[in-house]
């Protein structure tokens, strides 16, 4: 199976499946001299877990990660970092069931028709749990971003219809929504809204949005390689995220050239800066030194506890009734999975343009 890899000089590969022993991810091109421990990378991975709120699935799993190579004495050590959780929870009785037939909304069909065989045991390398390894690398790369003074911060943009509140939104309360939104009171209307959808035996999607601050001009490349390209092929690689924009995304369409245009100006010392931002950071491929601001569209859980019409593999049309544990809504848990593949391309892309000028070669080897 290919495709695992991710990143030119800082890149990931993830392994594993979620009913196999464990889940894991190498990264390679992290510099020597950063300081990293378990617990920091661990902090990252509490935010993804299962089993934290009664909107999650119930499956309790602690994913504590384990550090094997890469690090030592709490500076890594220019090798590949290898990381691992091993999975402790599994029922893969669960799903012995779906070995017969394709679950709507789920990779199923689509393994079968590539490889003519799939792991059916909770979805194999299709699982949410492939995502630890995303995350694990992406608190690897937010270290990195946080020595240069650039921050990436993600959050519930919106639950359904409800939406946060722009004006009244405080980043700082975040964490006190179940749903990770900065505006509580939309949090109490889209915990109010999920109840209902849960007794119905549903689910539901939403919006995260991301911003990146500190992140300076001229990072990225201007055909293949455009920092947005690269923003959207990490993000649109997350399961279940089926929509992305940056800035004012597809309003832009509705906009005339005079609106949507970032004026530039200086301020009063002497700073480059935008009157707005619709191009939300990102200028022909390349980062403006603005804020970057991006959003990513997930869909709602599609393992729901209702009867599904579908097919077997003897070409019968069937009704299903999926059992096990699932998450009612997954967008609170990938909040920070988004954020991690931002900072995981934001660090490659940051490396790749050290190389972009003589004078910055020049500069480093004097």
């Amino acid at each position: 199976m290919s495709g695992s890899t991710y990143g030119t000089i800082f890149s990931i590969t993830t392994w594993g499946e979620s009913h196999g022993n464990g889940i894991g991810v190498v990264i390679d091109g992290c510099p020597a001299g950063l300081l990293l421990d378990e617990p920091y990378i661990q902090d990252y991975l509490n935010r993804r877990k299962p089993g934290q709120t009664r909107y999650s699935t119930p499956r309790k799993e602690e994913d504590k990660v384990s550090i094997l190579s890469g690090v030592f004495e709490g500076r890594t050590t220019g090798a590949p970092i290898s990381l691992v959780v091993f999975n402790e929870n599994q029922r893969s009785g669960d799903y012995s069931k779906i070995a017969s037939y394709y679950r709507p909304g789920h990779a199923d069909y689509t393994f079968d028709q590539k490889y003519g065989f799939r792991d059916h045991r909770g979805g194999g390398r299709s699982s949410g749990r492939e995502t630890i390894g995303r995350v694990a690398a992406g608190a690897i790369a937010c270290a990195i971003l946080r020595e240069l003074g650039i921050k990436v911060r993600a959050y519930t943009k919106s639950i359904g219809s409800i939406s946060i509140d722009d004006q009244t939104a405080d980043l700082n309360k975040t964490h006190l929504s179940p749903f990770f939104m900065p505006d509580l009171e939309a949090s109490a209307r889209a915990e109010e809204y999920l109840m209902q959808q849960m007794q119905d035996h549903n689910s539901v999607g939403g919006i995260i949005e991301c911003i990146v601050t500190g992140m300076p001009a001229g990072i990225g490349e201007p055909v293949f390689d455009k920092l947005d390209a690269s923003l959207a092929k990490a993000v649109m690689s997350i399961g279940a995220i089926k929509g992305f924009e940056i800035g004012a995304g597809f309003q832009a369409a509705e906009l005339k050239g005079s609106d949507n245009n970032d004026s530039f100006e200086y301020d009063i010392n002497s700073n480059l800066s935008k009157k707005s931002n619709h191009a939300g950071g990102i200028l022909g491929g390349m980062s403006d030194g603005s804020d970057i601001i991006l959003r990513a569209a997930v869909k709602p859980t599609p393992s729901i506890f209702r009867p599904q019409h579908t097919v077997n593999k003897e070409k019968d049309n069937v009704e299903i009734q999926i059992q096990g544990r699932h998450d009612p809504i997954i967008v609170p848990r990938a909040v920070v999975v988004v954020e991690s593949m931002v900072a995981i391309t934001l660090v490659d892309q940051l490396f790749v343009g050290m190389t972009s000028q003589m004078s910055r070669i020049r500069e480093f080897y004097r």
